[in-house]
């Protein structure tokens, strides 16, 4: 039986670049785990183990990993940072206790900075701050504190107060214990000393430390009564002050250091042990029925309660599917039968192994508390619950955003073209925001995805990693068609064809719902049996199940009310499927009359130039139909924020480059559908026809 309260289930998160992968490796090493530190930008990271993270030096997909530090056992999974992945934070977020929010010691709190910190706010989960690569040029660590406050509405907690910066930074004052922890230039993370604090410094150590205790003591009133008398509380109360306040979100312990330099690493440690959650610690899991409503239950973190489990990610290597697994209740063993409750279906526990990166331990059995990979798991998806075959219950499941790009894409011959239906199977397993689907007209596969970036990566899978050789077709945007009028109507469904007819009147009104509102909402309010009760659902059906293609250029159609206000049936001939045929053909009839409009997905752009280049981007922003929202200068250049449509930002890093210098950087993600001007619009309509015409 494994002590909970020493368990850790933590991620790291951050920006692009800011350093999670190296301070995982820094992590794995100090702990013992590895023997050589792997370095991200040479590709010999532990945790990007794919080859295309090693290509360009980006983490793609999560990764989960354990070790060992002072007694505590740490699972920890290293997330990715890029725009394109973020499915892969969220979904991980889900299943942890606490998290490493890593921040760059120049760059700040960039775009996924923020975002990743809505996903945790959102996922309730505890966390620690590291603001990394104080070594580097332009590094300020009292900024990034102040952007944390500002940026993200937080409060950060300071612990330490570095020494030096950029090229002089050399180690950390922890405020705690006013102790100095000083790093020789070996890069060997165990050189260090602890040794009395700079005296030039004695004044700012003291302000920052009364700042602290005054935060920390607000978690327990008989502490802050003594304080505000004059007495100063032990370290061991502040910490356990801290510990409370870090659970309770109330504030984040802040750290800093260099991970590349290996310096300030043990402080993050210490404190994931000392101040982040054990399992027991952590609101539990809600319990869903399988409508996905609440039932008031919850999953108690009890290796000898009821099994509660939640498959939060599907990898797929050489030796099988591998499903990770929280189990948040009771515990599993090799060969156990255990029910999906998303399918209805028990399935059988091959093997349990722990995952370091791609490598992997077996084991026996996990328990409460445990993140594990399972073998053997056959239906099991993504957000899927595993629970008792005698008790079950389903845990909150995931929801995931929709795709907003798409590309055609076929092998080049048949042989490949059956391979690449298994491989396109196993991806979409892995990952819920990559969806595939075959255009009924062309008979094309489709590949849709989060951004250029996340359908490119796919493609490379599929050459690569599957050895398919294939033809990619032009990216398409997303569209989507809504109505902008209020249409009230008639359909009268009537066929005589020997014996029993058909037949169905329906009276309706069709009206746009406000952006932001449902997709789609139907209402009944026929009275007096003019349309009998049994039928309603077969006409909500049938009309919700046309939206999937509007009247203009065949793109779903979303923000739509369809009121049922009367109608008429008849005895012998009226039947579901006749109101069914009436529902669809009034759709066609009266969709169009509803002065249909075509709406465009809009991306949020976050661009980092330097501040010569500045005209250079706003001006290109502008060509591409852009909005600025806002810009904000900092140490090493500005940072330009703007909304524009998708259609218009396809190649938008190579053109960035090229204005910049090769300096600039930028981020996209999704904000909303906004409607089409006419021009764009009509220009859609027409190549959608076209490209549909032409095969």
């Amino acid at each position: 039986m494994t002590d909970l309260s020493l368990y850790r289930n933590i991620g790291i998160f951050a920006h692009v670049d800011a350093g999670k992968t190296t301070t995982t490796e820094r992590i794995l090493k100090l702990t013992g785990k590895i023997h050589k530190t792997g370095e991200v930008h040479d590709g010999e990271a532990t945790t990007d183990f794919m080859e295309q993270e090693q290509e360009r030096g980006i983490t793609i997909q999560s990764a989960a990993t354990s070790c060992e530090w002072d007694g505590h056992r740490l699972n920890i999974i290293d997330t990715p940072g890029h725009v394109d992945f973020t499915i892969e934070v969220y979904r991980s977020l889900k299943v942890l206790d606490g998290g490493v929010g890593v921040f760059c010691g120049s760059g700040g709190v960039e775009p996924q900075s923020e975002t990743n910190w809505r996903y945790a706010n959102d996922s309730e989960v505890a966390r620690i701050i590291f603001v990394n690569k104080l070594d580097r040029m332009g590094a300020d660590f009292y900024r990034v504190v102040g952007q944390i406050k500002d940026v993200l509405a937080a409060t950060p907690l300071v612990m330490v107060l570095p020494i030096g910066i950029e090229d002089d930074f050399c180690g950390v004052v922890d405020l705690l214990t006013r102790k100095a922890w000083i790093w020789d230039d070996s890069g060997n993370p165990e050189n260090y000393e602890i040794v009395d604090p700079p005296e030039d410094m004695a004044a700012q150590i003291e302000e920052w430390r009364e700042k602290l205790i005054e935060t920390a003591v607000e978690q327990d009133d008989a502490l802050l009564e003594g304080y505000l008398e004059g007495k100063e509380p032990s370290v061991e109360d502040l910490e356990r002050c801290i510990r409370k306040g870090t659970i309770n979100l109330d504030f984040f312990p802040t750290f800093c250091g260099s991970a590349f330099k290996n310096k300030g690493v043990q402080n993050v440690l210490n404190a994931v042990v000392k101040y982040l959650p054990n399992p027991t610690e952590v609101k539990p899991q809600p319990e869903v029925d399988l409508e996905g409503n609440e039932t008031g239950k919850f999953a108690i973190v009890d290796p000898n309660g009821p099994l509660r489990a939640l498959a939060f990610k599907i990898m797929d290597d050489r030796y099988g599917a591998l499903t990770f697994t929280r189990i948040y209740s009771g515990r599993i063993q090799k060969g156990d039968s255990v029910l999906n409750t998303f399918t209805g279906k028990t399935e059988r526990i091959g093997r349990i192994v722990e995952m370091h990166a791609n490598s992997r331990e077996e084991r026996d059995s996990a328990q409460a508390g445990d993140i594990v990979a399972l073998l053997g798991m056959k239906n099991t998806r993504t957000g899927h619950t595993l629970a008792d075959e005698k008790n079950p219950a389903t845990l909150e499941p995931m929801i995931f955003p929709d795709p907003v790009i798409s590309i055609a894409i076929a092998a080049k011959d048949k042989a490949g073209t059956e391979k690449m239906g298994i491989a396109l199977g196993k991806m979409i397993a892995e990952d819920p925001s990559f969806q595939v689907e075959t255009d009924q007209e062309t008979g094309e596969s489709i590949m849709k995805g989060m951004g250029e970036l996340h359908l490119d990566i796919k493609v490379d899978i599929l050459k690569r990693t599957h050895g398919i050789d294939v033809i990619v077709g032009k990216p398409q945007v997303a569209y989507r068609e809504t109505v902008t009028q209020t249409v009230d109507d008639s359909y009268t469904h009537k066929k005589q064809t020997g014996g029993s007819g058909q037949f169905g009147k329906i009276d309706y009104t069709i009206e746009p719902i406000e952006p932001g509102g449902a997709n789609y909402e139907f209402e009944s309010t026929v009275t007096g049996g003019n349309v009998p009760r049994e039928y309603w659902g077969a006409i909500d059906k049938a009309f919700e199940g046309m939206m999937k293609a509007g009247t203009l250029a065949g793109y779903p159609l979303v923000n739509v009310k369809f009121t049922l206000r009367d109608g008429a049936f008849h005895a012998v001939d009226s039947s579901t499927m006749a109101f069914e045929a009436a529902t669809r053909n009034a759709y066609r009839q009266s969709v169009p009359k509803a002065a249909p409009q075509l709406l465009e997905p809009i991306m949020k752009i976050d661009v980092f130039t330097p501040e010569d280049h500045v005209g250079d981007v706003i001006g290109d922003l502008n060509r591409r139909r852009g909005m600025i929202k806002a810009q904000e200068a900092g140490a090493t250049g500005v940072r330009v924020k703007a909304e524009a449509p998708l259609s218009d930002m396809f190649g938008y890093i190579g053109d960035l480059r090229t204005m910049t210098s090769g300096r600039g950087q930028f981020s996209m993600e999704f904000s909303h559908y906004a409607p089409c001007p006419r021009n764009v619009s009509e220009q859609v309509i027409e190549e959608t026809k076209a490209r549909k015409a032409a095969k």
